[in-house]
């Protein structure tokens, strides 16, 4: 499975304010950028913190693009995927709707009321892992479902294991022209971070967005 990481993130490297509100990061362009990434891949997924903070749809916006999905045989929009580990979904997040298939992937500790709750939603319940989600197993699963292109979208905290676990093998920053500042505001890859190993990029383009900077990388 191919796993393609894009973010948005501040001038500082925020993705967001100390208070985890939703910041317009990116401009029109941008933002069409991100649908069209969404309209080419087969699942899209988000932490349960950025379901918690923004409470995403994960859907393709332009109807074209979805009528060019269905023209292919594929559903209108990709699969949604959401990785909770301490069951903090709701099970009325806008992710959980009937408007794409959706996995939920959580561990053996999830109690059997939560994920009855969310099954009941028709979200497909992936457990892997003991007390947190075992991304790696997770994906195979995914896989071998028939996710080919995953698409991440954040945050932070899943972006870092993505990468602590060398799953990702491409990553895209949109780098927008603000300053957000704030010592406890949440960054593109938080988690425990990295001491003397670091994940190898090798820089493919630069290209001016609106008025940003699109920065893309290949993962050694």
């Amino acid at each position: 499975m191919h796993v393609v990481v894009n973010a948005a993130m501040s001038a500082d490297g925020k993705l967001s304010t100390r208070e985890r509100e939703q910041v317009a990061i990116s401009g029109p362009d941008d933002f069409d950028r991100v649908d069209a990434l969404r309209a080419d891949s087969d699942a899209v997924m988000v932490g349960v913190g950025t379901v918690l903070a923004d409470d995403p749809s994960l859907t393709v916006d332009d109807p074209d693009r979805r009528t060019e999905r269905e023209a292919a045989g594929k559903p209108e929009n990709p699969a949604r995927v959401v990785a909770d580990s301490r069951m903090r979904t709701p099970a009325d997040a806008r992710v959980l709707d009937e408007e794409a298939r959706t996995y939920l992937l959580t561990t053996e500790d999830a109690p059997p009321d939560f994920v009855a709750e969310i099954e009941d939603t028709g979200t497909e319940v992936v457990v892997a892992g003991e007390t947190r989600v075992d991304l790696g197993t997770a994906f195979a699963e995914l896989a071998a479902d028939g996710v080919d292109q995953l698409l991440v979208e954040g945050g932070g905290e899943l972006i870092f294991s993505l990468f602590a676990e060398g799953l990702v093998d491409d990553f895209s920053v949109f780098v927008g022209p603000s300053v957000i500042g704030g010592r406890n505001a949440p960054t593109l890859a938080d988690g425990d971070g990295f001491v003397d190993s670091f994940p190898e990029l090798e820089l493919q383009s630069v290209e001016r967005v609106d008025d940003g900077v699109l920065l893309s990388w290949t993962v050694g």
